[in-house]
């Protein structure tokens, strides 16, 4: 098994530290259920961020794509990834709770002494999903559309015909 590192979060951070790597889709546990296939690549890019806002940060960028299943027509869906989040870093879950939520602004954490770097991803990643994944465009649903006007009417004509 490929060694996961694990970061002391503020140190981190002030030193303008930064590490890099790539992980497997299948790698993602939290991601399992939601994957079509475990098939993929997740690159990614941590850097520490000594002062944004005042505040040790961290910067995480991902690249590559998941697999997952239309919601429209139930085929395969690449989804790509091309995410840049920056999280600022709170030393304690007070300190967290005390700032005003903006829903506008940077993201907040609580750093620990010891946080894994797989974990960090893999977090940016479920946030990155869609709530139901689905193409532009089907093929498979216009196709079945193209003779009728409304999709009820091509699902009443495949229900009588199974009765047949």
């Amino acid at each position: 098994m490929q060694r996961r590192p694990v970061i002391d979060g503020i140190e981190f951070a002030r030193a303008g530290s930064s590490l890099f790597g790539t992980w497997l889709a299948s790698d993602f546990p939290r991601l399992r259920d939601v994957l079509r296939t475990q098939a993929g690549t997740i690159a990614w890019a941590l850097e520490g961020l000594p002062g944004v806002q005042g505040r040790p940060a961290l910067r995480l960028r991902l690249a590559g794509a998941l697999q997952l299943t239309c919601q429209r027509c139930l085929g395969a869906l690449e989804f790509p990834l091309d995410i840049e989040a920056t999280l600022l870093l709170a030393r304690t879950q007070a300190e967290l709770d005390a700032e005003p939520l903006d829903p506008r602004g940077l993201e907040c954490i609580v750093a620990q002494a010891e946080m894994p770097v797989h974990q960090l991803v893999e977090d940016e990643l479920i946030l990155a999903l869609p709530i139901a994944p689905r193409h532009e465009r089907c093929a498979g649903v216009q196709a079945a559309h193209r003779g009728s006007g409304s999709p009820f009417a091509t699902l009443r004509e495949r229900m009588l015909g199974a009765r047949r």
